[in-house]
């Protein structure tokens, strides 16, 4: 095993091997998982066209993983002979009952994960899972016998949505999140939220003069003392009720001095202390939540991603469970929002994602949010020859990491079939209003040749797009940078003029060459304010 990454890291590959290969015993400060499962659909990262609708673009990012298969009976397996007995005990308890069906298969291989989950995690460690009510029975159980029954710390429920059509069962608008500790020695920061309205009239029932609102709270506590704060004062003597003063007679003296004291007008009344909501840190945070929106469709935040989560729940989970600088880890990370939380909070991260495509958006996502950031991308090809090999291993794979290298859009999310010459799009504004499109087309195979570029020409004019984008393993004949020079350029009223093909090799892009567009900037709201134009650039994507 390799050691844990020093610094922020994001892996390509397997969750289950890279953490077995790269991540350390006791290593991990906190685990947040949203492991995708549903039988009736696959977990797809979407995209949406220009104008902000969702296109026919997609990736099923999990298709066919939670089938029961051979690798589903391999992690079985490999849960009977990792050691974990309770762990092992519960899995044969489920199956029994389960038999091999989806259901099986997903938490066949969950279990597994969850037993290297635990190991990694440090005794004050803790572990949120994040599901729906589809599994989420399930996955408790298996985290009881993973990390034992009485680590299980509270079952929170996110109110995901604010309403859901359905017709004959109560509208599903509910997430859960299983959390659990490693030990009790766990780090835990308890996090308040403000007063409500309606909290305040309640229980903040007094009101001064000037109408600020406050509350009688006991000056007494509990049981006896022989010190000061046992002592008489003001002639009441809270000995002989079997209590104590809170404070100090001579702090109590400059509480009543500054109107701090309510004087009940019984005579034989205890005062009581007057306290105002500013004094107090506010609600304690109950384990269900339904301040946090979810992300709105228009929201800037959204990177069409259908289970993206926003990224102050993480923020809520991760300044509860972790300090800055401790190491969180995402082992399904999907769209990144865990990192992004963990980046912003000054958190050490980990993100492991199975797709050349979600490893491309985060990081594109890293870098857009935190320009400055610093972090590492693992298990991607870092030469020609790592490219050459997982050309060798998984063309279409090959494909869609060649595509995330110039943050191109899959074509139907690059789903394996017939594309019409279509592999990717790169979308830009020449006036800073409307949409062009570049066709992108990835060959990973030894032999090219001039027929490609032809093909490419006829792609571009039949989807009337602008420039189409070439991208090549190999090195590209002379017949076909002579073709490619003969289709032209295209021309931008405000930029001038771009090859119409554009032939870029995976040494090209190694180099940080990539394609060549026009773009002007969309201003931000202040620069609209300030300027109240547009500024032009052009720029290699």
């Amino acid at each position: 095993m390799s050691g844990t990454p020093d610094g922020d890291a994001l892996f390509y590959g397997d969750n289950l091997d890279i953490l077995r290969n790269h991540i350390e015993d006791e290593s991990v400060d906190l685990v947040y998982l949203d492991p995708p499962f549903n039988s009736n659909a696959n977990y797809n990262v979407l995209f949406k066209s220009p104008d902000g609708s969702q296109s026919q673009s997609q990736i099923a990012a999990f298709d066919d993983t939670w089938h029961w298969t051979d690798s589903a009976e391999a992690a079985y397996d490999d849960v009977m002979r990792s050691g974990h007995s309770d762990a092992a005990e519960m899995l044969r308890a489920m199956r029994a009952v389960l038999k091999e069906n989806d259901m099986m298969a997903y938490l066949a291989m969950m279990a597994v994960r969850l037993i290297e989950l635990h190991r990694v995690l440090k005794p004050t460690g803790s572990l949120y899972l994040h599901c729906d009510p589809t599994a989420s029975h399930y996955l408790k159980i298996l985290l009881d016998a993973v990390f034992g029954v009485a680590n299980f710390t509270s079952e929170v429920i996110w109110k995901r949505t604010s309403a859901h059509s359905s017709a004959k069962r109560y509208g599903p608008v509910h997430d859960t999140i299983l959390y659990y500790r490693k030990s009790d020695s766990f780090y835990w920061h308890k996090i308040y939220q403000p007063y409500s309205d309606e909290y305040l009239e309640i229980f903040f029932d007094m009101k001064d003069a000037d109408g600020r609102r406050w509350k009688r709270s006991d000056l007494t506590g509990a049981d006896t003392r022989n010190g000061e704060t046992g002592q008489s004062w003001r002639g009441i003597d809270v000995t002989a009720k079997g209590r104590h003063w809170a404070y100090s007679p001579s702090y109590l003296e400059t509480l009543d001095k500054t109107g701090r004291i309510h004087w009940p007008k019984a005579a034989t009344g205890v005062p009581r202390l007057k306290q105002y909501p500013e004094d107090l840190p506010g609600i304690p945070l109950q384990d269900v939540w339904t301040d946090l929106r979810p992300i709105h469709n228009l929201s800037d935040e959204r990177l069409g991603y259908p289970t993206q989560k926003p990224v102050a729940l993480l923020e809520r989970i991760l300044k509860a469970s972790s300090n800055e600088g401790d190491l969180v880890l995402d082992p399904f990370c999907g769209c990144g929002t865990t990192i992004h939380a963990a980046e912003k909070l000054n958190r050490r991260w980990i993100g492991i994602d199975i797709t050349h495509l979600a490893v491309g958006l985060i990081r594109d996502r890293l870098m857009n949010a935190f320009p400055m950031a610093d972090f590492e991308v693992l298990g991607v090809p870092r030469d020609l020859a790592a490219a050459h090999e997982l050309a060798r291993a998984d063309k279409h794979e090959f494909q869609l990491w060649a595509l995330s290298m110039v943050s191109a859009q899959p074509y139907k999310g690059g789903r394996k079939g017939a594309d019409g010459g279509v592999d990717g799009y790169i979308w830009f504004q020449p006036d800073g209003r409307n949409h062009e499109k570049a066709i992108v087309s990835v060959k990973g195979g030894e032999n090219v040749d001039v027929k490609m570029i032809r093909d490419l020409i006829a792609t571009v004019d039949r989807e009337k797009a602008k420039v189409g984008i070439f991208i090549t393993l190999t090195e590209p004949t002379r017949p076909m940078k002579t073709e490619a020079a003969a289709a032209g350029f295209y021309e931008s009223p405000n930029h001038g003029r771009f090859a119409k093909i554009q032939i870029i090799t995976i040494e090209d892009l190694f180099n940080q060459q990539k394609p060549h567009l026009p773009w002007i900037a969309p201003p931000s709201k202040r620069a609209k304010r300030e300027k109240g134009k547009d500024s032009q650039i052009g720029f290699d994507l």
